[in-house]
């Protein structure tokens, strides 16, 4: 049984369809219709929403236009979570910094309540200048992170060597919120509230994802019933694939798997 399609003819999914808004109800306004959301954060509140409904494997995509000018210690996030007690996430996490200076894109793995994950990379255009895609590809084989249609990060199904993989069914979220504690220069660098409210742009609200409401696990949403299961999925082409070692050759900033100090044994899953 291979459970339900969360999706709307056309690709033209309105908010409401889909998702909720999770806290900081008066500082989300809907846009054009419902297709696009605006998230503000200021003194007061950030903001954040949600999927209705938990999905076990799929093709996630939001457009986002991130807060511009001086957006230092402004955090905007798109992740999904699984919001359990050892929980699964997948996270992009934009990271704002003083106006001119880049915007730092962190990604995250969780699995079975593990993260520490980290990767930083700048991007190779402007992301407050307009919108961008932003999905995460989700099936048993890997987990691949793309910016627009370029793959910045896989992450491979390494159960079969004791690595934890991202297994349960998981919610699509969004936020914006006040990270001037770390989210950049480590922290010294806070947040300017004469440039609030600082406002997120989200649009692309069609979900591409098995939802499986009846079970406890992912398995029937394994079913190459679904496109993104199917083997054109399992690995990255060999086009994608020079694209990735591109993009991370250029613009990486920070690997997990390359920080001895931390980690003086590289984790399992990371190139030996």
């Amino acid at each position: 049984m291979g459970g339900v399609l969360a999706r709307r003819n056309g690709g033209d999914a309105s908010f409401d369809q889909n998702y909720d808004i999770t806290w900081g109800y008066d500082h989300v306004k809907s846009l054009d219709e419902g297709r696009q959301i605006q998230l503000s954060l200021d003194h007061s509140s950030g903001s954040g929403f949600g999927s209705k409904l938990g999905f076990g494997s799929g093709f996630i995509n939001m457009r986002i236009k991130l807060p511009g000018k001086d957006s230092a210690g402004v955090v905007t996030a798109f992740y999904l979570t699984s919001h359990s007690n050892n929980h699964d996430e997948l996270d992009f996490e934009f990271l704002g910094n003083r106006e001119g200076k880049p915007i730092t894109l962190q990604t995250n793995v969780f699995a079975n309540g593990r993260g520490n994950r980290e990767q930083r990379m700048h991007l190779w255009f402007d992301p407050a200048a307009d919108f961008h895609s932003y999905k995460i590809l989700w099936n048993q084989y890997q987990i691949v992170f793309y910016v627009d249609d370029t793959p910045i990060r896989v992450f491979k199904n390494h159960t079969n060597i004791g690595v934890s993989y991202p297994s349960q069914p998981m919610q699509i979220e969004a936020s914006l919120w006040n990270g001037e504690s770390w989210a950049t220069d480590g922290g010294h660098t806070k947040i300017n509230w004469s440039h609030a409210p600082f406002q997120a742009h989200f649009q692309g609200f069609d979900i591409n994802g098995c939802s499986d409401h009846q079970q406890p696990n992912v398995q029937p949403c394994y079913s190459t019933s679904y496109w993104w299961n199917t083997r054109k999925y399992w690995t990255l082409d060999s086009a994608r694939k020079r694209a990735y070692e591109n993009v991370r050759k250029k613009y990486l900033t920070y690997d997990y798997c390359s920080d001895r100090p931390r980690y003086p044994k590289p984790p399992p899953e990371c190139p030996q």
